[in-house]
């Protein structure tokens, strides 16, 4: 049961820290769109969902099958895995902290004519906000299918109600949540790569 509950709030974290970007994102589409309907936050939120699925779980499917091959790579993987999360979670810090998520935001902002995001440009969004989730799939590569399956599913449902948030903030609050967000996931990112470090090295 404990390894259960440590199970799902890891993967529930990784969702959240893997978020942030897509939050930001929504937050600079709600703006795009004051008076967007509900169908198209459903299509937005669930893009974003649907790549923070995919990336981690492609990344899964490539790192098992090489350690598969490689068995004695195994040992090296808690050092992999917290070298990822670490450069992952710094540059998510780093973007925060300097605000150069505001780049793509400005981007969009220049959009906002059109009074819509194009289905390209969403899908574009969905890549570059879950690009990073690929390298995940590598400190997930312990697991069973059936629990990498689970925890890509989870990280997805997280990404849906965060990006729903974000649109839903984006009307009222606009762009100054968008930097913190990424520093927080960047905080979660580099926390998860410590636990799953020592876990895998310790053994606690």
């Amino acid at each position: 049961m404990n390894n259960l509950i440590i199970f799902f709030i890891n993967s529930t974290l990784l969702g959240v820290g893997l978020a942030m970007d897509a939050f930001s994102v929504s937050v600079a589409n709600a703006l795009s769109e004051p008076a967007m309907k509900l169908s198209r936050k459903r299509l937005i939120a669930g893009t974003f969902a649907f790549f923070q699925f995919m990336m981690p779980f492609i990344g899964w499917m490539c790192v098992v099958g090489a350690a598969s091959a490689f068995a004695q790579f195994q040992k090296f993987i808690p050092w992999i895995a917290l070298i990822l999360l670490l450069f992952i979670g710094g540059k998510m810090l780093k973007e925060g902290i300097f605000e150069q998520n505001k780049v793509a935001a400005d981007e969009l902002e220049n959009e906002i004519e059109s009074g819509k995001i194009s289905t390209k440009m969403l899908m574009v969004q969905g890549i570059a906000t879950s690009i990073d989730a690929l390298s995940v799939g590598f400190t997930i590569s312990d697991h069973t299918f059936k629990m990498a399956f689970s925890a890509c599913l989870i990280i997805a449902v997280v990404t849906y109600f965060i990006c729903r948030l974000g649109l839903k903030i984006g009307a009222k609050f606009g762009l100054k949540l968008a930097g913190r967000a990424t520093i927080i996931g960047g905080i979660i990112l580099i926390g998860i790569g410590i636990e799953i470090f020592v876990r895998g090295i310790f053994g606690i």
